[in-house]
């Protein structure tokens, strides 16, 4: 009996990672970084150079409006974000606890929704500018000066109001994570409100506000439907324009490259940044940050200084797109509307399993194995959030045209039967382009939730004979599913959203909800829009929901 159990207790070899986990790692993180190389090497061998052309013409423009709105975005984000993260953390004021967690419904809003709701709700014919008109005897344009809503300004203030909160919410947690100590020496000190943030708390926090400011450039330089609705002309812009109205591919996966080139150099600005500063807690059980009580106008100043990034946000384009949803009752029967629900959540429900699916797998195999390949595998598969929808596409529509041709090709020549496009024909492209964009997503919640495992459970199960895989369906999944349906959850939503990659990929006539706000948005038939628009807001708030639960 004791020879028996010894020969099941699995040798140090044998924990190692076995071939078909090793294999799978290894399959899968090539999968994801596959678009990423592809693009890379189409802006290397365009087949009509138009680098030269696009250097002395566009290229420039699409450089500086990107960096202006890009810079510009951040800087509001991070003064907004951060203000209503100190107020929040800091003080008690009316309103105050349900601030905490209104903060966070802009995420629930893409911010092309956003757009179409502010131009909707300033614009010539829209409630704000015929209000003046009425009030003050105004006859027409010409009587009055009203700031241009079309423009790169108004592009800043929507896509800081629908990404401050990810400033919000690392801000917030950094204050409250300091200190009470610090605060009553500073106050001891002769410090009064101000100088304790400027000189105590916006200090020991700006890793955190550093690392919201990257997010929120990262996905401002890959935001299409707001520069686009405004007619500005970015980098991401341009991989439309070059492809679609030049029918140049190198040239648009040359623009691609910039991106990635501006992306990856933002990621790495923001980390030297953070490595150059040591931020050490002075106690292992420190006092916590006791808020402080405002009273009289301050107390509302507070109030009416949170609610502004919430009203902007989540409150105005919420209200105009309702409004427009029940007056325009019978666009929820329009023709198309059920098949983009369908197309989304099937699209989106088949990615997010995949891509949760896949990073389990990826994570776990790792984790099995004390070989160097499969480990470095491990972060590079996240480079595809870093990479916007429009360079997904490029990088994932020319190389599986030209597979689907061959095969298509193949068959033909086998069986006199021409299969038509098989991959680029379908939904495939559109899914795959989800798996590599929100990879990460699910990755890091894999990774997180598999640590919290002690190791001592799995190796008993394996000391019991059950293999990797029955150790990881026995043990592992039953402890984290709570992990694995929020990741699910969460890519989903994030796939429910995404614009440009989806207008890239799709096949000829299939709409998702955000593809049907575009197109009707685009028409300037918001009442059209206005029902998808509507389930896509839904969806996200679903999200956030979560992400307040577990921010608590």
């Amino acid at each position: 009996m004791v020879e028996q159990n010894t020969q099941l207790i699995p040798s140090r070899r044998r924990m190692g990672l076995p071939g078909p986990w090793s294999a799978g790692a290894l399959v899968i993180g090539a999968a994801v970084v596959l678009p990423i190389l592809a693009v890379v090497w189409i802006a290397l061998t365009p087949v009509e150079n138009v680098w030269p052309h696009l250097i002395e013409t566009t290229l420039p423009r699409y450089l500086g409006n990107t960096a202006v709105i890009a810079g510009s975005v951040a800087l509001l984000a991070a003064m907004v974000g951060t203000g209503a993260g100190w107020l929040v953390a800091m003080y008690r004021f009316p309103g105050s606890r349900w601030l905490e967690w209104l903060l966070l419904f802009p995420l629930a809003i893409p911010a092309y929704v956003g757009a179409y709701a502010l131009v909707d709700f300033l614009e010539y014919s829209g409630p704000v500018q015929t209000g003046l008109r009425g009030l003050f005897g105004w006859d027409s344009a010409q009587d009055y000066w009203f700031p241009q809503i079309r423009s790169r300004w108004a592009a800043v203030v929507v896509l800081a109001a629908a990404l401050s909160p990810y400033v919000y919410l690392l801000a917030r947690t950094a204050f409250r994570e300091q200190s009470g100590g610090i605060y009553e020496v500073a106050r001891a000190l002769g410090a009064g409100p101000f100088a304790r943030f400027w000189r105590v708390g916006l200090p020991l926090a700006r890793p955190a506000i550093a690392a919201g400011s990257a997010i929120v450039m990262m996905e401002t330089v890959s935001d299409f439907g707001v520069v686009d609705f405004f007619a500005v002309q970015t980098l991401t812009t341009g991989i439309f324009t070059t492809w679609l109205e030049m029918g140049n591919a190198g040239g648009a996966a040359q623009i691609s490259l910039v991106i990635l080139a501006v992306v990856l150099a933002l990621v790495g600005i923001e980390k030297a940044s953070r490595s150059k500063s040591r931020f050490y807690q002075a106690a292992r059980h420190q006092r916590p940050v006791m808020p402080i009580r405002l009273t009289g106008p301050v107390a509302w100043i507070a109030t009416a200084l949170c609610l502004v990034p919430f009203a902007v946000g989540f409150v105005l384009p919420v209200g105009v797109i309702f409004a427009h949803a029940v007056a325009n009752a019978e666009g929820w029967l329009a023709p198309g509307l059920v098949g983009a629900l369908i197309n989304t959540l099937t699209v989106g429900g088949i990615a997010a399993v995949v891509t949760v699916a896949a990073a389990l797998f990826l994570v776990y195999g790792v984790k099995l194995t004390s070989r160097k390949l499969p480990k470095r595998v491990l972060p590079i598969s996240t480079i595809g959030y870093a990479a916007p929808g429009a360079v997904l596409g490029v990088g994932i529509l020319i190389p599986l045209a030209a597979l689907d041709n061959t095969l298509a090709d193949g068959v033909l020549a086998l069986t006199g039967w021409d299969p038509g496009l098989i991959l680029t024909g379908t939904a495939f492209a559109v899914i795959y382009a989800y798996v590599v964009r929100f990879f990460a997503i699910a990755q890091g919640a894999a990774d997180a939730a598999l640590d919290r495992v002690s190791p001592s459970l799995p190796m008993a199960a394996r000391s019991l004979g059950r293999s990797a895989g029955g150790a990881l369906r026995s043990v592992y999944l039953p402890l984290i599913r709570g992990s694995v349906g929020t990741a699910l959850l969460l890519v989903f939503v994030d796939c429910v959203k995404e614009l440009p990659a989806t207008l890239l990929l799709r096949p000829f006539n299939y709409n998702t909800l955000s593809t049907r706000v575009y197109e009707k948005a685009s028409l300037e038939q918001i009442g059209e829009a206005a029902p998808a628009a509507m389930l896509v807001i839904l969806v996200g708030l679903a999200a956030v929901a979560l992400m307040a639960r577990a921010s608590r």
